[in-house]
């Protein structure tokens, strides 16, 4: 399983907004745990993020905020790595498609890529009609037009999405549309735009999804429900012509000779997931490998590509961004040769998060109703692992769920407190009072001893198997199983009862009871990082310890402990008021 290579990637946030705990259940939290994971595993690892700032969410409340785009997304781009930070996610990128030290690389990458396959004869340029705001002089970019979807009739609708039932619209199909910016009903004028040729390009796509239906060699599987939503989009409605190009002034300019391709930009849904690749680009720029070095992470078969993603960006990363890469390629493989864009072997997809208020209906997070947990306002009053763990524990990995403050509260206080935190220091201030902090002698082992330590490997290699899989929700709670049966034992063996009749046979338990505390702070690391080095700190062994190889190692006897601290604390119903 070591030396593998993977690219990893969060979705860009639109760095027009704070993020929130949909944001980090969706997308950042799985990714998170992957990358540990791997990197634990041996695993040679690239993890990469940073904002969207072109197109038109940044425009819009710039607009709104009375600011320049500029500073806006600056400002918004800081926030999020400071949250991103904050809950232990660590990138080692995080970029922006319009930051200082990161426009130029990407614009360069986008405009590569865009010549690439215009030069393929996959794009066509039209004349056509749009929608245009007269009180605001302007073409409306999609998101600047809202309206009612054809599909499913939701007025929550605008000119690229529906924000209900997902599905890719067209700013002309919407029923009843008006202009986001003034309020006003547009007027259909001509412009030019250049389409990418989606339907050329489903026949390939459609035989490349399939073979994400079943497990291949260090790929498993894609989850069903992304499969099935991808491939009926191609088999049910058909791939249409995809407008590449947008009237506007923020974002990467059209890079082609032709007077009709002035004063327009390259669709934001085009570059932005080639903020991707230059993101990279850039990472290995500052590591002194040269920018074109992000090619042995993008253009090398050996190298796994991972999208983690919230259900809304499912269209994007499984069809449109497979397509662009498809369209760049020489050959007419699914996946690409040796010096072409590879095609992601895992596309991640969580559905999305609710969230439930204390007598309230559960209902949808929304900036908007301020109905939302913010990760800034959460890491100012609580420590990051319980929130991790919380929305690991109910992550929609395959259906949406709910972030229910009252739950939160009593997951935290019964298993993080109660099992996990109950067994680590139990354990730990035991030694210290009995055996003068020092790690006591194996002696015999009996049947139930070696059970326990047994019980260490096989819960590894199951939490492992499920990460591997994206099983991130059951390989949380097959690390939680080693912590009860660590309690079990400490139960069942009583070394409160021996230390006055037998002490040989209490420090028995105690060593098997620490032996168990020691793998555990390996098995949840990738979950609970920030538990996981207290634990070593407790017990006085340094970092390597978090090696996936060497979590069935033991410490050896007469090894010196650290100080015993707790590792969570209750948390009270109050302190959650929903109104804060």
């Amino acid at each position: 399983m070591a030396n593998r290579r993977f690219l990893i990637t969060g979705a860009l946030p639109y760095s027009n907004g704070r993020l929130h705990v949909g944001h980090i259940a969706g997308a950042y939290l799985p990714a998170d745990i992957y990358v540990r994971y791997l990197r634990a595993a041996g695993d040679e690892v690239r993890f990469i993020c940073g904002s969207d700032d072109n197109g038109v969410a940044a425009l819009k409340t710039a607009r709104e905020e009375g600011t320049t785009v500029e500073e806006l997304t600056a400002r918004f781009n800081r926030s999020q790595r400071e949250s991103f930070a904050g809950l232990g996610i660590v990138f080692d990128v995080y970029g922006g498609t319009h930051q200082p030290g990161f426009t130029e690389i990407h614009e360069r990458l986008s405009q590569d890529l865009f010549r690439r396959i215009y030069q393929k004869d996959y794009f066509v340029k039209k004349t056509t009609k749009q929608l245009y705001d007269v009180e605001a002089k302007q073409f409306l970019p999609d998101r600047f037009v809202q309206g009612t979807c054809i599909h499913c009739k939701s007025p929550n609708a605008y000119g690229d999405q529906c924000e209900d039932c997902g599905r890719s619209l067209d700013a002309l199909d919407l029923i009843d549309p008006k202009s986001t910016m003034t309020g006003t009903k547009p007027e259909l004028r001509e412009t030019v735009h250049w389409y990418l040729r989606l339907d050329r390009l489903q026949k390939r796509l459609a035989e490349w999804l399939r073979t994400k239906q079943r497990n291949a060699p260090l790929s498993p599987a894609w989850r069903p429900a992304t499969v099935n939503f991808s491939l009926g989009q191609i088999e049910n409605e058909g791939l249409p012509e995809r407008c590449m190009t947008r009237d506007l002034d923020w974002g990467v300019p059209v890079p082609l000779d032709d007077p009709d391709a002035e004063g327009k930009v390259l669709y934001v849904w085009f570059d932005a997931p080639i903020g991707y690749v230059s993101f990279t680009a850039k990472d290995c720029e500052d590591r002194g490998e040269g920018w074109q070095a992000y090619e042995r992470w993008w253009k090398d078969p050996d190298c796994r590509v991972v999208h983690f993603i919230g259900e809304d960006n499912t269209i994007f990363h499984a069809i449109t961004w497979p397509a662009m890469l498809l369209a760049s390629h020489d050959s007419d493989s699914t996946q690409g040769q040796a010096g072409e864009y590879q095609l992601p072997a895992t596309v991640c997809v969580n559905a999305f998060l609710n969230i439930k208020f204390p007598g309230k209906e559960e209902e949808k997070i929304s900036k908007s109703r301020g109905t939302a947990i913010w990760i800034e306002e959460y890491l100012t009053r609580f420590a990051p692992d319980p929130l991790r763990y919380y929305l690991t524990a109910i992550a929609p990995e395959r259906q949406r769920t709910a972030f229910d403050l009252e739950d939160f509260i009593q997951r935290n206080n019964s298993e993080l407190l109660a099992k996990l935190g109950n067994l680590v220091n139990r354990t730990l201030t035991f030694a210290k009072k009995y055996f003068d902090g020092n790690v006591p002698d194996p002696g015999d082992r009996q049947e139930v001893d070696l059970a326990q330590l047994a019980a260490r490997q096989a819960a590894g290699d199951k939490v492992a198997d499920h990460i591997e899989h994206f099983r991130f929700r059951a390989g949380l709670e097959a690390a939680m199983e080693l912590a009860s049966k660590g309690n079990e034992y400490f139960d069942v063996t009583a070394p409160y009862r021996t230390r006055k009749t037998d002490l040989a046979e209490c420090g028995r338990a105690v060593n098997v009871c620490i032996q168990t505390v020691r793998s555990l702070a390996t098995i949840i690391g990738p979950f609970l990082p920030f538990t996981a080095r207290s634990i070593l700190q407790q017990l006085a062994i340094d970092d390597d310890a978090l090696a996936w190889s060497r979590l069935a190692e033991e410490i050896t006897p007469g090894h010196a402990l650290g100080e015993p601290t707790y590792l969570f604390r209750k948390i009270e119903p109050e302190e959650l008021d929903s109104e804060q």
